[in-house]
C-alpha cells in the first residue's frame, strides 16, 4: 500500500537497526547511511563501532534501555528496524522445548519488546519496520516453529500499525522471500533443506528503504519481485 502524499526525508534522521551487524541488517545500515541517516546498530555481541550497542533485546528492560540510550545520545529516534532473528529446522516431533523458547524469545518476544519500547518514545512522523518474511504468508513443514514465530510478528505488526497510527507513527511489515543472509547456515537446531538461490540482501534492503521513503505501509512477498 502506498501513501502518495507522504515522503520521508532521511537527512540527519536517527535510525536504530536491531540485528544491524547481520547480513540484512548490515545492508540496511549501509543504505540508510548513504541517504544521510545516523545509524545505530544493536546486537547481542560487542562491536568496535561507536554507534553499536551490545544488548539482549529478548529482555523488555534491555529493549527500553537501548531506546533510551539512542535518544539520550542523539536527541531523537526516527526509524526503528528489527532485522534480528534465529531459525530452526526439523519436524515438531523432534523439536525440543528449549528450541521453541529460543526461537520465540528472539523472533517474537524480542520484536514485541523493541516495538513497545520504541513506540512510547518516538515522535510523530517516525517509522517502525518489522521483517516477518514470506514464511508468515505460508508456513512450511520442517519450519513450523520458525514460521509460527514469524506469523506472530506479522499479526502483531498489523495491530501495531493501527495503534501507532493514532500517534502519527507508521508501521511497515516486510515479508521478503528467502534472502541470502546466511541465517539458514546458523540454525539453532536442525539442518536447512536445500533452498533455491535467494534474493541478495542489498536488493531487499533497498526495497525496504524505498518503502520508508515512499510512505508504504505493507510489503508482501510480491513487492520484492523486480
Amino acid at each position: 500500500m502506498n501513501n502518495t502524499n507522504s515522503t520521508f526525508d532521511f537527512a540527519q534522521k536517527v535510525a536504530l537497526i536491531a540485528g544491524g551487524t547481520g547480513g540484512l541488517g548490515s545492508a540496511l545500515a549501509t543504505e540508510l547511511r548513504s541517504r544521510g541517516c545516523i545509524v545505530v546498530t544493536v546486537s547481542s555481541t560487542p562491536n568496535t563501532d561507536p554507534n553499536h550497542i551490545a544488548a539482549d533485546l529478548r529482555s523488555p528492560e534491555s529493549a527500553t534501555a537501548v531506546i533510551d540510550e539512542v535518544i539520550t545520545k542523539h536527541g531523537a529516534l526516527n526509524i526503528v528496524i528489527n532485522a534480528m532473528g534465529v531459525v530452526a529446522f526439523g519436524e515438531i516431533s523432534a523439536t525440543t522445548i528449549d528450541t521453541v523458547e529460543e526461537v520465540f524469545l528472539t523472533n517474537t518476544f524480542g520484536h514485541i519488546f523493541l516495538m513497545q519500547a520504541a513506540l512510547s518514545k518516538i515522535s510523530q512522523g517516525s517509522v517502525l519496520v518489522g521483517i516477518s518474511g514470506v514464511i508468515a504468508e505460508q508456513n512450511l513443514p520442517g519450519m513450523s516453529v520458525y514460521g509460527a514465530s514469524k506469523s506472530a510478528v506479522h499479526s502483531f505488526d498489523e495491530a501495531l500499525a493501527r495503534e501507532a497510527r493514532k500517534a502519527g507513527v507508521r508501521v511497515i511489515d516486510a515479508r521478503p522471500p528467502h534472502t541470502e543472509t546466511g541465517l539458514a547456515s546458523r540454525a539453532v537446531a536442525g539442518t536447512a533443506p536445500k533452498f533455491p538461490r535467494g534474493l541478495e540482501p542489498v536488493a531487499v534492503a533497498q526495497r525496504i528503504i524505498t518503502a520508508i521513503a515512499k510512505g508504504e505501509t505493507d510489503l508482501p512477498s510480491t513487492a520484492f519481485s523486480n
